[in-house]
């Protein structure tokens, strides 16, 4: 019989290793094994003001044991010399008036007591007086002291603060890199940049958003308008179709102006770096010119005296408040015998742009919603033909980057005053 084969087991595969453990047993490299150990504030002050309270009760110890020991050293003289032989006679420099002549020894000792007497109330009056001195020179000294201490402890809080105003005024680049012991305020001060590094890092992509998206669409834009040009160009296009190419070709421009507007808000937040000198008048005399012929069209009188006074700053933003703001006071006028004023003066440390006008009475509560993006006063919010409703956010954010301030006031009878102050 053929031999029947021995089939061998199939290999089976060891089993699989545990898997390795995720933690770490060993603790991490930046935790102290001590933490009670970290200087922190609170020690280095108790460390402070024990080691300054230790040293003024040293001084004011060894102060008080010199004073006493001088007045020790003079109160143990002997008070009394006895002189005379048959009859006590008893002299003292210290108590001259308590020693009459001595006969007996009560006497002797009666007068022995009330001098003994006078001369400690004497060596008393002596410590304490110059005590109290000892405590006023501490005194100045113990304030003088902690107020050099304080400012140095408080340094770091001084550096904090000057950095936190600079960042307030738009430049979001400084940082505080504090140095030092790694206490509170070092602690504060690196959370404070890194709030700073988020901060710039949402700004930039805002203002790079905004203007990335402006830029997109004002291709579409431009394109829109050049084709309905082109329509609006051609002789053979029934009125109907011509009404509708103009309708079309406005509310093209009405986008524009708001892509503008846009663009130009989100780059005004920006602090402006590269100023030269403007002259306001000139800036303020442009803006007039080119709305003169809205002005002379809508019956609205444009006026005002405008004086030379020079200005840091960008002069296309500068014309840019300018223009915003006459055309917002010829646009928002009355129907009839309307004016407009533009004036500029130099002030002490500042120029100032004001333009007033008649118009609707402006109720004093509304004029903060004024500077708000798209509103209007008493209008819907889409609902107007006069703007985009972004020309005051734009002047108000273009001043703001030129370190300088904004107000409007209601005139008596309607209108409003708009007064722009900008530094020199």
């Amino acid at each position: 019989m053929p031999s029947i084969p021995s089939f061998s087991k199939a290999h089976t595969p060891p089993p699989a290793a545990p898997p390795k453990p995720t933690w770490d047993p060993r603790p991490p490299v930046n935790v102290r094994p001590f933490p009670w150990l970290r200087p922190t504030i609170r020690i280095r002050l108790t460390l402070l003001y024990g080691g300054m309270f230790l040293m003024a009760g040293i001084v004011l110890l060894t102060i008080i044991y010199m004073l006493a020991a001088n007045t020790l050293s003079a109160g143990n003289q002997i008070p009394f010399k006895i002189v005379g032989a048959s009859e006590l006679h008893v002299t003292s420099d210290t108590c001259p008036e308590l020693t009459p002549a001595v006969r007996n020894v009560a006497q002797l000792n009666s007068a022995v007591a009330e001098c003994l007497q006078h001369q400690r109330t004497f060596a008393l009056n002596t410590l304490l007086n110059r005590s109290l001195l000892a405590l006023l020179g501490l005194t100045v000294v113990a304030f003088a002291f902690g107020y050099a201490m304080a400012g140095r402890v408080l340094s770091p809080l001084g550096r904090i603060t000057r950095t936190a105003q600079r960042v307030a005024g738009s430049d979001l680049h400084r940082r505080i890199e504090l140095g030092g012991p790694d206490d509170e305020l070092k602690e504060l001060a690196d959370t404070f940049d890194e709030m700073l590094d988020r901060l710039d890092r949402a700004f930039d992509a805002q203002r790079r958003f905004v203007s990335n998206a402006s830029h997109e669409l004002r291709t579409p834009l431009a394109i829109n308008r050049t084709l309905l040009e082109v329509q609006l160009a051609d002789p053979d296009a029934s009125p109907e179709l011509a009404q509708l190419g103009k309708t079309l070709l406005a509310t093209n421009e009405r986008s524009e102006q708001l892509v503008e507007g846009l663009l130009l808000l989100a780059r005004s937040e920006n602090r402006v770096v590269a100023k030269k000198p403007v002259d306001l008048a000139e800036v303020a005399s442009q803006a007039v010119d080119q709305t003169r012929e809205e002005a002379h069209a809508k019956g609205v009188e444009l006026r005002g005296v405008r004086r030379q006074v020079f200005v840091q700053g960008n002069g296309v933003l500068l014309e840019r408040i300018a223009l915003n703001l006459v055309q917002n006071a010829v646009r928002y006028n009355v129907p009839q015998d309307g004016w407009v004023e533009v004036t500029t003066e130099p002030q002490p440390g500042c120029a100032v742009l004001v333009v007033s006008n008649t118009g609707p009475v402006v109720p004093a509560y509304e004029i903060e919603n004024l500077f708000e993006p798209f509103r209007r006063l008493r209008t819907e919010r889409t609902g107007s033909d006069k703007g985009v409703g972004l020309g005051l956010s734009i002047v108000r954010s273009v001043v703001r980057a030129h370190d300088g301030s904004i107000t409007a006031e209601p005139r008596e009878g309607g209108g409003l005053v708009m007064r722009v102050v900008l530094p020199l």
